[in-house]
């Protein structure tokens, strides 16, 4: 599984990359966790931060942040 957190560095994107970590780590699942500020490449997935990319697919975009219980839902649902 590849997962991305999608900001430019602000404290709402630090919020989710480490919240995304949380759930892996409740999960006990490894997954290739990557933090992207890069708005070139963030451009190409979303148009508001923070974002969170599954395996390429867009899950959030925006305010609020979703909570640790929604983002394992998300990891959940994609495992194989």
């Amino acid at each position: 599984m590849k997962i991305k957190v999608l900001g430019p560095g602000c404290t709402n994107c630090k919020v989710l990359h480490e919240t995304t970590q949380q759930a892996l780590a409740e999960l006990g699942l490894q997954a290739e966790l990557e933090y992207v500020q890069d708005m070139d490449e963030i451009g190409k997935y979303i148009f508001a931060t923070p974002g969170l990319v599954i395996d390429e697919e867009v899950v959030h975009q925006g305010k609020p942040l979703p909570n640790r219980e929604k983002i394992r839902g998300w990891i959940e649902s994609r495992k194989q």
